[in-house]
C-alpha cells in the first residue's frame, strides 16, 4: 500500500483472481462446502461482453474464512484471456455489538484511528468502474443493465447521474472509465433521488444526485482510499461529497455517536447513523487492515419506517400492523387517510414510494413537533417498552425446530449457564388443553427466571401463533426470541442424516422418540414427518412478525456453536440480560452437562396408538417390529427443481416490458410465487373419476414406501413418506396468465417402463396466484378459457413463448395430506 499522501495502488493477479473465481464456482450450481452457497448471475453488456455478479446470504458473512467479503462483486474475462475483478464493493460491515468484532470492548481493543464517521446516507448503492476495453460499466449491488420489473433499473439511474455529474465538471464517461480502469479501482456511491425512489430520509432536488463515500482497490482482500483521498476524486469527476467527522480517538467516537443517538439528527438533518472506517486487525501481532462497521440509529427513524409499512397495509386494503409509537402512529393514520380521500391521486404515488416524506413532514408541522420530540415524550411518559438494551426480563425464547436439531440441549445448557427457566412440552401430562397449559407454565416460569425457554419443536406458524397470543395475554410487554433451526432444502440430504443419527445414537434418553425400544424404521418415519410439515420462519407476517429478535442456526452445526450462536446474539440485543459473557470453557461445560445429566422425566409416545396405558410385553414386543402406517397422500405429481423454474422465468421477464411484467412482478414481489413447481398427475378430488390413474399410482408409491422405510432406498430430497416413483422428463412451452393465476403449459416426456400421464385437459405447471383465496386449481380453468378463446384482446389473457428446447428433469412422487 502506497504512503498517507499518495493514492493507494496495487494491480490484479490474474492467477489470484482465477484461483477466486474457481473457489466461488464450486460453491455454487449445488456445490456448498462448509455450508455456503454462492449464487452468479451474468450479465450481457451493450459490447456483447459478459460480467458475473457473485453474492452471498447476508448469514453468510458471519462465517470464518469465506472466499471472499465482498458485497458486490463482478468478474469478467480479459481482452487477453484473463480474468479479472470488473467491480470490488465494501466487506460486508455490521452494525455495532450485531458480531463479536463489532461489541464495543473489542472495538476498543483491535482498531486505531484515524476514525472516519460518515453520516450514513439513505438511498441504494451504485458502483462504477472501467473495463480493459475504455468502456464505463455501473452497477447497483448485485446487477447491471434494464431490469423487466423497474421502468428504470437502479444501474440505468445511477449512470444517468454519473453523466450529470461528469457534464457539471466538462469531462466524460470514456475518460472517467480509463481513470478507473489506470487506478484499479471502484467508485462506490450513494443513489439519493427521490424523483427515482423515495427511502425514509428526504433528499431534495438540490440535494439529489450520487454522494461518493468510497473508492475500493479491486483485489480480493479489501483495501480503500481514505477520506481526504474520496473527497479529491469526487471533486475531480463532479460527484457529490459525503459529509464526515474525523476522531483519533475511539473514546471520543463512541461519546460523539451516543449524544447523535439521542436525537438521530446531525448537522440539521435526520440521519440514519454512521459508518465508521477505521484499521483492525484479529489479534495483537496480525497486520492491520481497512476495515468499516456501522452504528445505526434505532429512532425516530423507525417510527418513520413504521408509518410508511403502515400507510402502505391501509392502501392495500390491510390491517396495518404496529408495536411501537402506538398512540401517534393511530393519529398519524387518520392524518394520511384525510390526504388520501382529499387528493384521489396520492394513494398511487405513495405505492410508488413518491410523497411519503411530504405526508410525514405535514403530518408533524401539523401536530407541531419533530420526531425526537414524539420519542423523548414516549419515554418519559412511559408509554413505549424500554429499548432492547435495557431489557432485564420478560424474555421468551422460542425453539424453531424438529426431532434431533439440538434444541433441548442448548435450552439445558443456557440453564446452565445462566439459570434461565425451562419448560418441555412433553412435561404437560394429558391431552385437555395443552397449548393453553403450556403457555400458562411459561408464564408462570418468566415471573420468577427473567428468561423462559419454551421447548416444543414450534415448527408450524399455528403453534408460534399460539404461544406467542397466549402469553401476550398474560404479559404485555413480554418479548419472543425465535430460535430457527434452518432446514435449508439444498442441504436437506446432510441436515436429514445429521438428526437420523443424533435421535438414534442416544437411546430411550428423548421426551418423545425412545429410539432403543422402538423399530428405526418407525422413528425415522416420525421425524421425516416434522420435517415435510416444517414452516421456516417469515417475519413479513403474522404471527413471525412478533419475535423481536430471530437467531438463525445450522442444524447440522455442534450444538456447542449454536449456543455460542445463541449467546452472542442475546447478549448483542439485550445487553443487561446477563453481565458477563461465558468463557469458552464455560460454555464446553454447559453443552457437556447438558448431554450427560439430562434424562427425562416423563416420556411421550408419538408412535401410532402412544400413551394409551401400558401394554403387555408381547404387545411390546409386536410394536416395536410393526412398520409405520402408510401416510395418507393428497395427490401425485412430477416435481421439478425449483431453482431451475425460476431462473427460466427470470429469463424470460429480463428483457419484455413492464407490462407484459407486471403480474409476475406481483407476484414476486408479494411472495405469491408457489413455494414448490410441479406437474400434477391426479388429485385424490378426480380419484373416484380416474380410477385406474388413482391406482396405479398408489401401487407404485406402497412398493417405493415399503422399501424406504425398510431402508432399500438411498436418501434423496424427501422425506422416505414421499418416495420417488420414477421420472419424467418435462417440456415447458409456454406461459399463460391472467390477473389472478399463471402457469406453464408443458408437455411430459416419458423415458422409462412406466408412462405417467395427467389426468388434466392440459399438463401444466401453476406459478402462482394473486392472492392466497385464489387456489392453484384456476389454472385448469384458465387453460380452458385460453383453448377456448386465445389470449389478447378482451380475453385478459397473455401468454409468453418459452425460448428454444426447455426441458427439465422431474422427479415423480406422492404427496401427503397435510
Amino acid at each position: 500500500m502506497a504512503h498517507h499522501d499518495q493514492v493507494p495502488y496495487r494491480a490484479q493477479n490474474p492467477q489470484e483472481i482465477l484461483e477466486l473465481v474457481q473457489t466461488l464456482n464450486a460453491h455454487g450450481k449445488g456445490g456448498r462446502g462448509k455450508g455456503l452457497s454462492v449464487k452468479k448471475n451474468t450479465y450481457t453488456l451493450p459490447s456483447g461482453r459478459k460480467v458475473d455478479s457473485w453474492r452471498m446470504q447476508d448469514w453468510d458473512y458471519k462465517k470464518p474464512n469465506l472466499p471472499t467479503y465482498a458485497r458486490g462483486l463482478f468478474t469478467y474475462q480479459t481482452l487477453d484471456g484473463k480474468q479479472a475483478i470488473a467491480v470490488r464493493g465494501y466487506d460486508k460491515f455490521f452494525n455495532h455489538g450485531e458480531v463479536k468484532k463489532t461489541e464495543w470492548k473489542n472495538v476498543e481493543l483491535n482498531t486505531k484511528g484515524p476514525y472516519e464517521l460518515s453520516v450514513k446516507e439513505n438511498g441504494c448503492i451504485i458502483f462504477i468502474s472501467g473495463l480493459d476495453d475504455g468502456s464505463l460499466l455501473v452497477c447497483s449491488k448485485h446487477s447491471t443493465g434494464a431490469r423487466p420489473d423497474l421502468p428504470v433499473s437502479h444501474s440505468a439511474a445511477g449512470e444517468k447521474w454519473v453523466e450529470r455529474h461528469l457534464t457539471s465538471v466538462g469531462k466524460t464517461k470514456e475518460e472517467l472509465a480509463r481513470r478507473l480502469h489506470q487506478l484499479n479501482v471502484t467508485a462506490v456511491a450513494e443513489l439519493c433521488d427521490d424523483d427515482f425512489e423515495e427511502h425514509v430520509l428526504e433528499y431534495a432536488p438540490d440535494a439529489a444526485g450520487l454522494y461518493l463515500h468510497g473508492v475500493n482497490l479491486n483485489v480480493p482482500e479489501f483495501a480503500t482510499y481514505p477520506g481526504h483521498h474520496v473527497d479529491k476524486f469526487a471533486e475531480e469527476w463532479g460527484f457529490r461529497k459525503t459529509m464526515y467527522v474525523m476522531e483519533n480517538n475511539i473514546g471520543h467516537v463512541k461519546t460523539f455517536l451516543e449524544h447523535v443517538a439521542e436525537t438521530g439528527n446531525y448537522d440539521g438533518r435526520d440521519t440514519e447513523g454512521f459508518v465508521i472506517r477505521c484499521q483492525a486487525r484479529e489479534s495483537p501481532n496480525a497486520p492491520w487492515e481497512d476495515w468499516f462497521f456501522k452504528y445505526k440509529f434505532e429512532e425516530p427513524y423507525l417510527m418513520y419506517r413504521q408509518w410508511r409499512e403502515c400507510t402502505k397495509a391501509i392502501i392495500a386494503g390491510k390491517e396495518p400492523r404496529y408495536k411501537k409509537h402506538k398512540k401517534v402512529t393511530e393519529k398519524y393514520l387518520i392524518f394520511a387517510r384525510k390526504q388520501f380521500a382529499k387528493q384521489p391521486g396520492l394513494a398511487k404515488l405513495y405505492n410508488q414510494n413518491h410523497g411519503i416524506i411530504k405526508m410525514r413532514d405535514d403530518f408533524l408541522t401539523e401536530l407541531g413537533q419533530k420526531g425526537s420530540d414524539i420519542i423523548r415524550q414516549e419515554i418519559e411518559s412511559g408509554e413505549e417498552r424500554p429499548d432492547a438494551k435495557d431489557v432485564q426480563g420478560n424474555v421468551i425464547l422460542v425453539p424453531i425446530a424438529t426431532i434431533g436439531c439440538g434444541k433441548t440441549t442448548v435450552a439445558l445448557a443456557l440453564v446452565k449457564l445462566f439459570g434461565w427457566g425451562h419448560f418441555q412440552n412433553d412435561n404437560v401430562v394429558g391431552k385437555g388443553n395443552r397449548p393453553q397449559r403450556f403457555a400458562t407454565a411459561v408464564c408462570n416460569g418468566v415471573v420468577d427466571s427473567g428468561v423462559m425457554i419454551a421447548d416444543r419443536n414450534n415448527h408450524q406458524e399455528r403453534e408460534r401463533a399460539q404461544i406467542i397470543d397466549d402469553v401476550s395475554r398474560v404479559i404485555p410487554e413480554a418479548r419472543f426470541v425465535a430460535l430457527h433451526w434452518v432446514h435449508d432444502r439444498g442441504n436437506y440430504d446432510q441436515i436429514r442424516r445429521v438428526m437420523q443419527d443424533r435421535v438414534l445414537g442416544r437411546g430411550d434418553n428423548h421426551q418423545t422418540i425412545q429410539a432403543a425400544s422402538k423399530d428405526p424404521a418407525e422413528i425415522i418415519g416420525i421425524m421425516d414427518g416434522f420435517m415435510h410439515r416444517f414452516q421456516p420462519i417469515d417475519t413479513t407476517k403474522s404471527p413471525d412478525d412478533a419475535f423481536d429478535l430471530v437467531i438463525d442456526l445450522d442444524v447440522t452445526a455442534s450444538s456447542r456453536e449454536n449456543l455460542e450462536t445463541v449467546v452472542t446474539q442475546i447478549s448483542s440485543r439485550y445487553p443487561k440480560l446477563f453481565t458477563r459473557m461465558p468463557s469458552a470453557d464455560e460454555l464446553d461445560a454447559a453443552i457437556d452437562s447438558a448431554l450427560d445429566d439430562y434424562k427425562p422425566e416423563v416420556k411421550q409416545d408419538l408412535s401410532r396408538g402412544g400413551n394409551r396405558g401400558p401394554k403387555n410385553k408381547q404387545q411390546q414386543q409386536n410394536s416395536s417390529m410393526s412398520k409405520p402406517k402408510q401416510p395418507k397422500l393428497e395427490f401425485f405429481a412430477v416435481r421439478l427443481p425449483n431453482s431451475r423454474v425460476k431462473a427460466i422465468l427470470d429469463a424470460m421477464f429480463r428483457d419484455v416490458d413492464p407490462e407484459t411484467a407486471r403480474f409476475y412482478n406481483h407476484l414476486k414481489e408479494t411472495r405469491r410465487l408457489q413455494n414448490e413447481f410441479h406437474v400434477t398427475l391426479i388429485h385424490k378430488a378426480a380419484s373416484s373419476q380416474h380410477t385406474d390413474s388413482w391406482s396405479k399410482l398408489g401401487r407404485l408409491h406402497s412398493e417405493a414406501w415399503n422399501k424406504s422405510i425398510a431402508g432399500q432406498l438411498p436418501n434423496s430430497d424427501a422425506p422416505a413418506s414421499e418416495p420417488e416413483l420414477g421420472r419424467c422428463k418435462v417440456q415447458l412451452e409456454r406461459l399463460v396468465w391472467d390477473n389472478r393465476v399463471m402457469c406453464f403449459v408443458a408437455r411430459l416426456q416419458n423415458e422409462g417402463d412406466v408412462k405417467f400421464e395427467t389426468v388434466n385437459a392440459l399438463a401444466h405447471i401453476t406459478i402462482g396466484t394473486a392472492e392466497p383465496n385464489i387456489k392453484p386449481k384456476e389454472s385448469n380453468d384458465l387453460l380452458q378459457k385460453w383453448l377456448t378463446v386465445g389470449s389478447g384482446g378482451e380475453s385478459g389473457i397473455m401468454e409468453l413463448m418459452a425460448k428454444g428446447s426447455l426441458i427439465l428433469d422431474g422427479s415423480v412422487r406422492g404427496v401427503l395430506s397435510r
